[in-house]
């Protein structure tokens, strides 16, 4: 089982979690000519998709969700909260793709086990998820305001952790935003920074995750080569080190990112 960010950050996120077997979309925040552009990328047609998941109903995470369910006749799982929230936006689309979960429940998609797990975040009900294969297991954690013991008991002994690493502080301090997205933005239903990021991961590689993939960057409060630095000098004074313990990558906005 393996994990790929297709596309990765305020702009837009989609992600695919697959197997020989089963294929699955994390959100679709992007357009639907997008998510088939970048499926083609990695040799996977859409036609191949068992469904989508969705984390929250934040248009960087549905944009594409009613176009890709009325193109390929997908499913959508999504909790009830969301569906509310969500079902306006994606447009019309046939009942029958309708799914319901409820976040407290694990439900399966094929051959992957799919265990939603509760994140803080301004919406109306938000889910990561982890999603299991046997042994292996990778999971998704990214539009989290603050880190909770929770979280690291839904996502350990992850192979692969898709990891937000939303801002460097001192650029969201210094930049053009307005003080009230500021305040969002750090507050306990916002997002991660570099910082907390970094004690995350020191968490993780300790809960036995051996990838991690740093996404949902922003376009105006971080750059790549910034979240791996400020990440790895965090593990480093855990003494956990890159390439000796885990492998770290960062998942770009505009192209797909995978960490193997």
């Amino acid at each position: 089982m393996e994990i790929v960010s297709l596309r990765s950050g305020s702009r837009g996120n989609a992600a695919l979690v697959f197997t020989e077997r089963t294929k699955i979309l994390v959100d679709c925040g992007v357009s639907g000519k997008t998510i088939e552009n970048s499926l083609k990328s990695i040799d996977i047609s859409p036609d191949e998709l068992d469904g989508i998941v969705i984390t929250h109903e934040h248009n960087d995470h549905i944009m594409g969700v009613g176009v890709m369910m009325r193109r390929y006749n997908l499913p959508v799982w999504a909790n009830a909260e969301t569906w509310q929230a969500m079902s306006e936006q994606i447009g019309a689309y046939s009942n029958e793709l309708q799914r319901v979960f409820d976040t407290d429940k694990d439900f399966e998609i094929g051959d992957i086990g799919v265990n939603p797990f509760s994140i803080p975040h301004d919406a109306a009900d938000p889910v990561g998820y982890s999603f299991v294969n046997g042994s292996e297991k990778v999971s998704v954690a990214t539009d989290i305001g603050e880190l909770k013991k929770d979280l690291f008991e839904a996502v350990k002994k992850s192979n692969t952790v898709l990891l937000e690493a939303n801002h460097d502080v001192n650029m969201l301090e210094i930049g053009r935003y307005p003080m009230q997205l500021k305040r969002r933005i750090r507050g306990k239903y916002g997002h991660l920074s570099n910082d907390d990021a970094g004690k995350a991961a020191e968490f993780l590689v300790k809960l036995g995750t051996e990838n991690i993939l740093l996404g949902h960057l922003s376009e105006e409060n971080n750059y790549p080569k910034l979240a791996l630095k400020t990440v790895e000098l965090a593990l480093d004074q855990a003494d956990i080190k890159v390439g000796r313990d885990l492998t770290l990558c960062v998942a770009e906005r505009n192209t797909i990112g995978r960490c193997r």
